[in-house]
């Protein structure tokens, strides 16, 4: 990373502690180790930092005398928290048993070959994540693929790089987002 781009990343760092440093401060020592004050103090971490990294775990362990492994336990035990940074485009790759058995294993390799990454992963730049899941309710239109909120049907590997292309060119400010993408069936759109 040069290090014009490190520096903003730290100073950026540095503001969101600040401002969860904020946000505890006005909740205090009163009754931190109740689970739904966590449970709100969790959120908000996430909220701010859009996952829970090591450093404002240790702060909330801190400031609200709440044994880090605590914290811990309940951010790996809810599936809404991250400990990883997430993607702008987090990629949800169905491998129930329809999906898997319409090659949906195929559209994983592709997708680690496009992005270099492997599921859990993210992206060097943060534009792109890849996950598993086992169902996104679209089992007769198998494989189905999910970026945020659009889903993708019928799925073959070789869609997969102008999906890639499309994110990108929104990333740029070239693309719409309301457009259909090499003929794919979008939410709301035609094939």
């Amino acid at each position: 990373m040069p290090q014009t781009k490190q520096r903003d990343a730290q100073k950026e760092t540095a503001e969101k502690m600040k401002k969860l440093k904020g946000e505890l401060a006005a909740i205090g020592k009163n009754g931190g180790a109740r689970s739904g004050l966590l449970m709100g103090v969790l959120h908000k971490t996430q909220e701010i930092f859009g996952y829970i990294p090591r450093p404002a775990m240790d702060l909330i362990s801190e400031t609200l005398d709440v044994p880090t492994a605590h914290l811990f336990g309940m951010a790996t035990f809810y599936n809404f928290f991250s400990l990883k940074p997430k993607a702008r485009y987090q990629i949800h790759l169905c491998k129930g048993t329809a999906c898997y058995v319409a090659g949906g294993s195929r559209l994983l390799e592709r997708l680690k070959e496009e992005l270099k990454i492997g599921p859990g992963d993210v992206t060097e730049n943060g534009m792109f994540g890849i996950s598993i899941t086992r169902c996104l309710g679209c089992c007769g239109l198998s494989p189905v693929m999910q970026v945020n909120d659009d889903i993708y049907v019928r799925m073959v590997p070789e869609k997969i790089p102008s999906i890639i292309e499309h994110y990108r060119s929104l990333e740029n400010g070239a693309g719409t987002h309301e457009t259909n993408v090499g003929g794919f069936r979008r939410p709301g759109g035609e094939k």
